[in-house]
């Protein structure tokens, strides 16, 4: 979706800070795999940055890094990082160079996009032997303790139930692995990659904070869902740390 096209709407100005300090952070491993994937690392362009987590990533591989966001909040909230240039822009109209780029990785946001205009662009820029990257992550698992059963029904009733209702209806793309989108590209096997991260409760809070669907709610009810959720996790949870778990999906394709 974009200004010119269906008329964008930022589910995450609101949430921009949040989404900043506790969105978990992909594996480095995934973007070694991901340079290794193109002859020339001149140029990545990390479209739909959010607030540049991948950005920061790509930018210890590649001379340069152009980091676009529809969201001029999430492009205010982004970590500087030297070699990344931070642009506010739509996916459909990088403002990139056409035959520029080597590598263009969409993280979390494909579901957004107007897919034909996004697609044309992408061939618009994408050099020859270059690689078109996406990936998603939906509910997310935790590990550790006798208790692990309770505290993922607890957070799966959040998800499904509390939020549940409000959630745009592009959510349903991230909670099946893009399967469904289309991708119009020569398909590249990708290996398995997964995000995992060692939280407190706080951590946690934070991060269900960051989703639109909570902002929604909150918008809506004037209250904050997550602080009756913290209370009934608090005793299974305690003061340490549990391994929270989220398996990528992800698609990777090149010119046909």
């Amino acid at each position: 979706m974009t200004p010119a096209s269906r008329g964008f709407t930022d589910h995450f100005a609101q949430v921009a800070d949040h989404y900043a300090a506790h969105r978990p952070t992909y594996p480095p491993a995934l973007f070694d795999w991901l340079s290794g994937q193109v002859p020339v690392r001149d140029l990545a362009w990390d479209c739909a940055t959010g607030t540049g987590q991948a950005a920061g990533e790509l930018a210890r591989r590649f001379n340069r890094v152009v980091a676009t966001d529809a969201s001029s909040g999430q492009i205010a909230a982004a970590t500087p990082c030297a070699g990344v240039e931070y642009r506010a822009a739509p996916a459909e109209q990088s403002g990139l160079e056409a035959g520029s780029v080597d590598l263009i990785t969409v993280a979390q946001a494909l579901h957004w996009f107007d897919l034909d205009r996004f697609y044309a662009e992408v061939r618009r820029v994408l050099k020859p032997g270059g690689l078109l990257a996406v990936w998603t992550y939906g509910v997310f698992g935790t590990e550790g303790g006798e208790d692990t059963a309770a505290v993922q029904q607890m957070l799966h009733t959040f998800y499904y139930e509390t939020v549940g209702p409000y959630w745009p209806p592009q959510r349903r793309h991230v909670e099946n692995g893009y399967a469904d989108l289309a991708f119009p590209f020569a398909p590249v096997t990708v290996p398995a990659f997964s995000m995992a991260v060692a939280w407190r409760l706080a951590d946690l809070a934070g991060y269900l904070r960051s989703w639109s669907a909570t902002a929604r709610y909150r918008e809506l009810h004037g209250s904050d869902p997550v602080e009756a959720l913290e209370r009934e996790l608090r005793p299974l949870w305690g003061a340490g740390r549990r391994q929270v778990v989220w398996p990528l999906a992800i698609r990777a394709g090149r010119l046909s």
